[in-house]
Order: structure tokens, then C-alpha cells, then sequence
């Protein structure tokens, strides 16, 4: 532009400021009413180079936030492609999230910053900067006050994603809560198609499931009865094959920036149902496509990415809803079906290597409990006893002298174990002696006077005398207590009793032999009838955990004892090894052999009599 001055005379400077100040204007018009983001970007873009002196080159590259893909959404100048210094500059600023001052030969300098929100990164803006028109520092601060604006588009934007994914998300849960209010698959379905047709103004609305490898239309809006009409329900399953085939969302006519679908179905169905548009959304249960809706509508009422989300948001929560209400609306015959189907395929697939060596061990295992037999014994509490037990009780009242020997040592034959005290049996033994001499002397006088009668009662008097003199000495003789075998002292201990009274039969000491045992044995009530006697096991002590004794069952008492709650019955046998170390008292568990049985019949046995007893007890 030509301005002259009020001098009259040309500024060379004057035409650029006025070229430079509608350059501003303009870029301002557009930053402030840009229509689109891109836009936005790029007259910010312009702003920005204006705000830098020496600013010549600029390109800012944005995408989805840390995941990309980044691509160049503006560049200065306007349509040229971002030069090499530039791009490193910018990935180099994203690579490290901070800014980046890189020398541009011959003589640029590239600043580059990186779009960082909320900890995400966005992007990064760069520009090549003429070396000297501004200070290296100066350049990078401003770039970093402008990325501001960028920041607040981008809030602005996800802000409004947010908003649209909210109300996306109430539809569809408005959606969800009418299928949940059926109580069947088909009254469900019916539900949702219907309401999907009023709410989005679609005719109609129709939803398959898949079986078999084809979909098969289950429900068509505002049709109770659809079967008649076959060809038109053939050209529906069609088309929601060729979306599940694909398992992605097909739309007819295809949207230009789309991805490249196969619509072939799709067309012949629009021009079958003369309909403008027709959208496809596969249903998904548990990983696994399951169905899919068709919505139809007339050209005038294409079908916008807004529906199309809101359509896929609906397939998303109502897909496993639908799924599990046609399993639990089928015949229990295909459940059983589906189930032995689904075992048949872990064992025998490619994959479920746990399931498959699970049902190999199991199968092991019964074989082996249906075709191996082993040894069927019947056990319980055992303890070891003597074969005999002598009890030496008091052989009168009297008072205990001495005691040599307790519970648990041995005594020989004839061994003193214990003395009574003998004092008032000597005094009576010669009370007794000096009636005797009475008597004799008495005797010896009335034979001298020839008094025949006299001297045989003496003479009886001086037989008492002496009967009553071999008592005493009988029962001095007793006061000293013998073993009378040898053996072990099982009970009785005397130490503390020592000067005490006992009474005549009352028991001192009991002894076993130590060459003469027997075992008793426990037995439940529940496996009593399994042992007779004849039968041998074998026995093991906690005193020698490790070495077993066998022995052979003598008898079978008939009468129950009851112990912690339960009933025994006492078996009685006899030892077959002998052991030095054995002592009576000595408790352990014995098993009785019974014969060979089934191995599941032995592991079984107490539960298969358990519930006989229980059918039998109620049983009408």
C-alpha cells in the first residue's frame, strides 16, 4: 500500500505497519470465531508467530492424549508441509515433555514446547525463529504463555466429550432399564427395539441372535408377528452377519471418513426396505459377539456419529443383560446340552490344559478305586494288659509295718513287697502260751488225784490253747506280704500309708506277670460286626510308634461301654511277637484285618451306612 505522510513526503515503514495491522485483525476474526478446533489452532497458530519477532516457520501437532496417534493440524506458512528441523524439534519435545531450543542452519533457531494437560500429554507447538531477532529465552517464555490458549481449547473440548459421553450414558442406562424390567428374553427384547424406534425416530428397529454361525432376527419394532413375512427377515439376518462377520459397526451409505467396510448386505437391504440409512451395531456378551441390531431410516434422517455412539453404548450394556435372559429362558434338555457340550469341548479343545490333566487324574483315580482292592481293616484304641492279675489284698484289720516295693517295679517269686504289724499278735500268741502251761500244769494235777473227769476238760481247754496258738502263729506268718509270682507291680503304693489301718480283704498291691499280655481293643459299634474271632492285625504302642505287634483276636464282648460320646465294644486278644519292653498300661491303636475289598467300598463304607441308617430311619 502507497500512504503518503502529512509532509507530504512517503514512509517506507508506513505501508508495512498498516499491512501488519489488518494481518492482526484478520487473525483475530478467525482465532475468535473459529468454528472448529482445527481452525482455532491454526489462526492461534498465526498469533502466535505474530507474538515472536523473527518467526517465520510453525507447525503444531496434536492427537489423542499419551496414546496419539500426533499428527500436524496447522503449520505457518498455511498449507506448507512442517520442515525437517521442525519435526525433530517437536518429537523431541514430546519425547522429553519439556521445552526444546534446537539450532536450524544456516541461521534459525527452533523452539519447540510440549501441550502438557493435567499430567497428559496433547501434543507440542514449534517454530523457527530467525537466530537474533529475539532473545532465546524471551521466544521460549511467550511460546510457553501462548500454550495456554491451546490448553483451554483442549480443556473446552474434553470438557464437551465429557458432557456428550454423560448424556450418551443416561440414554443408554434409560435403555438398560427397560430391558431389566421384562422378565423373558423375548418380552426384552420386543421392549428395546420398540423403545429404540420411538426414541430415535428409526422403522423399524430389529434385533438378531446369533446361533450356529448365523443371526437369526429375534425382535422387530412395533411387530408382533413377523414370520410371514421371510424374505424381509432373510435380508435383515444378512446384513447383521455382514456387521458381525466383520465384528465392527456398518453404516449405509458409508460416511466418508470412515474406515473401509463391506456394505454389500447393507444395500440390498436399504433398497429392499427402501430405506435412506441403515445401521448395524454387533450386541457383545463376555467377550463374544452374541447378536446384533439393525436400525433403519429414511434419507432425509441420516444416521450421525452422535446416534451411532449412542447406539454402540446401548448394544454395550444391554448385550449381557439379553445374553443371560436367553440362557435362562431355554429347555433345561439344551442346558444339560450346552453344559456337557462345554465340558466335552475344555477336555478335548486346544486350550484348558488344568481342566483336561484334572480330569485325567480323577479318571485314574476311580479306576483304580473301582479295579484295585486292598486290605479292608477295622481300628480303634487298643491298650496292653497282663494276661492274669493277682490282687494281694489284707489277709486281716491291722496296722502296715513296712513297705518295700511301689507301682511299676518288678518283684521275683516270693519276694517281701510289704509287712503288717505283728505286736498285738505276739502279745496274744503269749497270752495264749501262758494259758496253755496253766492248763498243762492243772492237767498233770488232776491226774494225780485219779480225777478223770477234771482232766478231760483240761485236756479240751489245752487243745483250744493250742488251736489258737497255730492261728497266731498262721496269722504272724501273713503279716509278712509276698509276691506270688514274678511279675510287675500294676497299682499300689504303701509309702504314705506306712503306720496306717487297713481292713481285712482291702487291696494292697496288684501284679501282672511280665510274660503274659493280652490287648483290649476299643471297636465302634458301627464296624463291631466286621470282627470275629480268629482275626489277626496288628498293634502299635506310643511307646514304640515305630515297630507293630500282631496279634490275634480271642473274643468279642457283648456288651457296649460308652466313651466321649459313642459306643464301644471290648475286644480281647493275644500276642503273637513278643517284646521285652512291653509293660501292662500301654495304650495305642490296633487294626484288625477283615478280608480284601473294593477300594471306593472302603473309602465309601461309612457314608453308604450312614445314609441307609437315614433312608431307613425316614423312610414312610
Amino acid at each position: 500500500m502507497d500512504v503518503q505522510s502529512s509532509q507530504g513526503e512517503a514512509d517506507p515503514l508506513q505501508g508495512e505497519r498498516v499491512s501488519f495491522s489488518l494481518i492482526d485483525q484478520s487473525l483475530w476474526a478467525n482465532f475468535s470465531g473459529a468454528e472448529s478446533p482445527e481452525a482455532f489452532v491454526a489462526a492461534w497458530l498465526g498469533l502466535q508467530c505474530r507474538q515472536i519477532p523473527g518467526a517465520h516457520h510453525a507447525v503444531a501437532v496434536l492427537g489423542a492424549p499419551d496414546t496419539g496417534p500426533f499428527e500436524s493440524v496447522a503449520t505457518i506458512p498455511s498449507g506448507d508441509a512442517p520442515g525437517r528441523a521442525l519435526m525433530r524439534a517437536a518429537e523431541a519435545a514430546m519425547a522429553d515433555r519439556r521445552g526444546v531450543l534446537m539450532p536450524a542452519p544456516p541461521a534459525d533457531t527452533v523452539i519447540a514446547h510440549p501441550v502438557v494437560v493435567d499430567g497428559s500429554l496433547y501434543g507440542t507447538v514449534a517454530l523457527a525463529v530467525s537466530r537474533g531477532a529475539v532473545a532465546e529465552g524471551e521466544a521460549m517464555r511467550r511460546l510457553r504463555w501462548g500454550a495456554g490458549w491451546l490448553e483451554a481449547l483442549l480443556r473446552r473440548e474434553q470438557g464437551a466429550r465429557d458432557a456428550a459421553v454423560r448424556d450418551r450414558t443416561q440414554q443408554a442406562l434409560t435403555f438398560l432399564a427397560t430391558v431389566l424390567t421384562a422378565r423373558r428374553f423375548d418380552d426384552a427384547a420386543m421392549a428395546l427395539v420398540t423403545e429404540l424406534a420411538r426414541e430415535l425416530a428409526c422403522d423399524p428397529v430389529s434385533l438378531g441372535i446369533r446361533r450356529r454361525r448365523r443371526v437369526h432376527v429375534a425382535a422387530v419394532s412395533h411387530a408382533s408377528s413377523f414370520a410371514s413375512r421371510m424374505n424381509l427377515m432373510q435380508g435383515l439376518g444378512r446384513a447383521m452377519d455382514e456387521a458381525v462377520d466383520q465384528e465392527d459397526i456398518v453404516l449405509y451409505p458409508p460416511p466418508a471418513h470412515w474406515d473401509y467396510r463391506i456394505t454389500r448386505m447393507h444395500e440390498e437391504l436399504a433398497l429392499a426396505h427402501q430405506a435412506g440409512s441403515v445401521l448395524t451395531v454387533p450386541i457383545q456378551a463376555k467377550g463374544a459377539v452374541i447378536g446384533a441390531m439393525t436400525l433403519e431410516r429414511p434419507a432425509s434422517a441420516p444416521f450421525d456419529d452422535e446416534t451411532v455412539e449412542l447406539v454402540d453404548a446401548v448394544a454395550s450394556m444391554v448385550g449381557p443383560v439379553l445374553a443371560e435372559m436367553r440362557r435362562n429362558d431355554r429347555p433345561i434338555v439344551l442346558k444339560v446340552a450346552e453344559a456337557v457340550g462345554g465340558l466335552l469341548a475344555r477336555l478335548f479343545g486346544p486350550r484348558h490344559l488344568g481342566a483336561k490333566l484334572a480330569t485325567v487324574a480323577v479318571a485314574i483315580l476311580a479306576y483304580l478305586a473301582l479295579t484295585v482292592t486292598g486290605e479292608f481293616t477295622v481300628g480303634g484304641p487298643a491298650r496292653v494288659e497282663g494276661a492274669v492279675q493277682r490282687t494281694v489284698t489284707a489277709p486281716f484289720a491291722g496296722y502296715v509295718a513296712t513297705q518295700t516295693v511301689r507301682a511299676g517295679e518288678t518283684v521275683r517269686e516270693g519276694e517281701l513287697i510289704a509287712t503288717l504289724d505283728d505286736q498285738d499278735l505276739n502279745l496274744e500268741r503269749l497270752r495264749w502260751t501262758t494259758a496253755r502251761g496253766q492248763r498243762e500244769v492243772e492237767y498233770d494235777r488232776a491226774l494225780a488225784e485219779r480225777n478223770r473227769a477234771q482232766a478231760a476238760i483240761i485236756k479240751s481247754q489245752i487243745a483250744q490253747a493250742e488251736a489258737q496258738l497255730a492261728l497266731i502263729e498262721e496269722q504272724i506268718a501273713r503279716t509278712r506280704i509276698t509276691a506270688p509270682f514274678d511279675g510287675i507291680v500294676v497299682s499300689g503304693d504303701l509309702s504314705q500309708s506306712v503306720g496306717a489301718a487297713v481292713e481285712r480283704g482291702e487291696e494292697l498291691f496288684r501284679i501282672a506277670p511280665l510274660d503274659a499280655y493280652r490287648v483290649v481293643i476299643e471297636v465302634d459299634e458301627g464296624d463291631v460286626a466286621e470282627v470275629e474271632p480268629g482275626q489277626t492285625g496288628h498293634l502299635v504302642l506310643a511307646a514304640r510308634p515305630g515297630e507293630a505287634l500282631g496279634y490275634t483276636v480271642d473274643m468279642v464282648t457283648p456288651v457296649a461301654e460308652s466313651h466321649d460320646g459313642r459306643n464301644a465294644y471290648r475286644v480281647e486278644a493275644s500276642l503273637r511277637d513278643d517284646a521285652d519292653w512291653l509293660r501292662p498300661g500301654m495304650e495305642g491303636a490296633a487294626r484288625t484285618d477283615v478280608d480284601e475289598r473294593l477300594l471306593v467300598v472302603i473309602w465309601t463304607r461309612r457314608l453308604v451306612n450312614w445314609a441307609r441308617l437315614t433312608l431307613w430311619q425316614y423312610a414312610p
